[in-house]
């Protein structure tokens, strides 16, 4: 019996497989603009085409029954066959060779993951041996000045990668390791002068798995010639996934299972910075946002028991703001009890320490916020209370939230302190929050129904569904409530949301990577669509291109349709030099209306600054200028 097909041919049949080849076979498709395809849908009966493909991008989506997928779901589904049976069926056209990894074919996954996890192991101790060279100050210096000495980095294994071609690709291969297998395990890339070493210049973390393999590395930008992003990852591979792995966990699981407690910071300087500490329960994802595999994660660590804590630290920044509601929008899933930790001056653990030392880094965490205290004050904060209309606009928001507090004791408390910081009426708020109890919409202000799949509705924990599982399981595995962006609302503000990233997605070379990366600094008054930006803008940060299934990989996996949807429906221009004047009009449109916010922004200040303090006035004055000379050149690029 054959195991699992390698990844990489997986990959490979895909791209060399035209979506619109295998569909057609099925659906007479017809031409519904540049790059689009529409035909009667294959999975439900209707008279008008709502079926979409896009061939070259490789999804589809049905815009009546809300199926979507790639080429091998649509085999999977149309012809009632495997995973594996889709590509072996697709590979049988192409002509291709594939390859198992999990015994009974060709590779056998055993000793391949073995293998895997080896490479890493030693490239491991080659680039802690670095770190003691003369070529690697930069990144001692880099370490000695966020607080980490030579102990610090043996403690989690920190080295250096040496600027250079191939050092890394020679010594391994000098161990006995293929260039096939260096590349399996994300160590080489490959070039046009053959392979190469991918982290080159770079201080390098291992990342380790639950039980301390090393299965792949972070690497931090050190040198001003180096152009690559910030942070980078090893890629996926059959030993690292990063929806699944979490920076630290080989350290702190002994401590987070005796304590019932972990602390989710935001980058591997933080996690260090805790645990030296004190706060030895601290972990980190490994560029990506905290996801549903990370909570499963965590979840077989804490227990549970409905006991613990998870306590996440953010920024004080607007993106540490947004970080925190979209840690809510999973909060469900977890039953320990969470909470928000921000220092009063908006530091990150590792800069915490560094100012104030190891106690303030253990107050911050004493000093945690409850999740749903958070949520509330952060939702409140979006309405102005000086005027009725902004006090009720923030009970009909923060209303919902308190009503899906699971604890019902809890509740009259949340429910007085929403009064308190209103200024209203308690019976008016009581009543509010039982409304919003009775509609079952627990939707926070910020869209969670669709954060957390299903109708957004949250069981009383003492619930067990039929099989015996607990609700936090149940929940967690159950399928998300399909979701179709025709149901986004029609204002212009989120057309123009809408617009601009399916611009983005479908048209990458058209925007191009500057107004793209301009595009998703922009802020978005809807949380749906601001995830697939922040999807976008992660994939473009990571990966210096924009591709659908990346973005698909990225975002949550309830969110996951949403890209698929964008990535395939029609734009409404029928000419390629059409299309390159729409997508730059429309994602410049985006740009200019959050450089018109923030001109607004400046002048209200500018209006409450005190003319006598000449230095704040000229300030604000010189920002405006560069503010309106940027929007003129954005629009005049066009």
């Amino acid at each position: 019996m054959a195991g699992r097909i390698r990844q990489s041919d997986v990959e490979e049949v895909k791209a060399r497989t035209n979506i619109a080849d295998i569909v057609g076979e099925h659906v007479t498709l017809k031409s519904a603009g540049v790059g689009s395809l529409k035909g009667l849908c294959p999975f439900h009966d209707e008279r008008s085409p709502s079926f979409h493909v896009r061939p070259q991008l490789g999804y589809y989506h049905c815009f009546g029954c809300g199926e979507s997928g790639d080429v091998y779901t649509f085999l999977q589904k149309m012809d009632h066959v495997s995973f594996s049976e889709a590509v072996e069926r697709l590979a049988g056209r192409l002509g291709i060779e594939l390859h198992y990894e999990d015994g009974g074919g060709p590779a056998n996954d055993h000793g391949n993951r073995a293998r895997l996890l080896a490479a890493n192991a030693a490239a491991a101790e080659f680039f802690v041996e670095q770190l003691t060279t003369p070529e690697a100050e930069v990144g001692r210096r880099f370490l000695g000045e966020r607080g980490f000495d030579a102990e610090a980095a043996r403690r989690f294994g920190v080295g250096f990668a040496p600027k250079s071609w191939d050092r890394l690709t020679d010594h391994l291969k000098g161990r006995g390791y293929s260039a096939e297998e260096l590349a399996a395990a994300g160590l080489v890339s490959q070039g046009d002068r053959g392979v190469y070493d991918r982290f080159r210049g770079r201080l390098v973390w291992p990342i380790r798995d639950v039980t301390g393999q090393t299965v792949g590395f972070g690497a931090r930008r050190l040198l001003d010639d180096d152009n690559g992003p910030k942070y980078l990852n090893t890629p996926e591979t059959a030993v690292y996934r990063k929806a699944q792995v979490l920076y630290g966990l080989d350290l702190a699981k002994r401590d987070i299972s005796r304590e019932h407690r972990v602390v989710v910071v935001e980058g591997y300087t933080d996690v260090m910075a805790c645990h030296l500490a004190g706060v030895t329960t601290a972990i980190a994802t490994c560029g990506t946002a905290f996801g549903v595999e990370h909570i499963r994660v965590l979840r077989r660590v804490l227990g549970d028991d409905g006991g613990g804590e998870v306590i996440f630290t953010f920024d004080g920044d607007a993106a540490g703001q947004q970080a925190a509601m979209r840690a809510f929008a999973d909060e469900q899933r977890f039953t320990a009890q969470t909470y928000v930790a921000v220092a009063p001056d908006g530091l990150d653990p590792c800069d915490l320490r560094l100012a104030k030392g190891d106690h303030a880094v253990r107050a911050l965490v004493e000093q945690k916020t409850p999740m749903f205290e958070f949520v509330i004050r952060h939702t409140v904060s979006r309405f102005d209370l000086e005027s009725v209309e902004g006090r009720v606009g923030a009970l009909r928001a923060a209303a919902p939230v308190v009503a899906e507090i699971r604890d019902r004791s809890l509740r009259p408390g949340y429910t007085r302190e929403l009064a308190r910081m209103l200024g209203m009426e308690l019976g008016e708020v009581e009543r509010a929050v039982r409304g919003a109890a009775a509609r079952g919409d627990g939707r926070g202000g910020e869209g969670r129904g669709d954060a957390r799949g299903g109708d957004g509705r949250r069981g009383e924990a003492s619930a067990r569904p039929a099989d015996g599982r607990s609700q936090a399981d149940a929940q967690a595995d159950a399928p998300p409530r399909p979701f179709s962006i025709a149901e986004l609302p029609g204002d212009p503000s989120t057309r123009l949301e809408r617009d601009a990233l399916q611009a983005m997605l479908q048209f990458p070379d058209a925007a191009g990577l500057d107004l793209i990366r301009h595009a998703t600094d922009s802020r978005f008054g809807n949380e749906t669509l601001a995830v697939v930006r922040d999807g976008i803008a992660s994939v473009v940060a990571t990966d210096g291109a924009l591709r659908v299934d990346r973005v698909v990989a990225e975002v949550p996996a309830p969110y996951a349709g949403v890209v698929q949807q964008l990535a395939v429906a029609p734009v409404p221009q029928r000419s390629e030099a059409e299309t390159t004047v729409y997508v730059r009009g429309v994602v410049t449109s985006l740009v200019d209306r959050e450089l018109l916010r923030q001109k607004r922004e400046l002048l209200g200040r500018l209006q409450r600054t005190d003319p006598s303090d000449r230095e704040t006035f000229a300030a604000i004055q010189r920002a405006l200028v560069d503010l309106e000379r940027e929007r003129r050149s954005l629009t005049s690029a066009d």
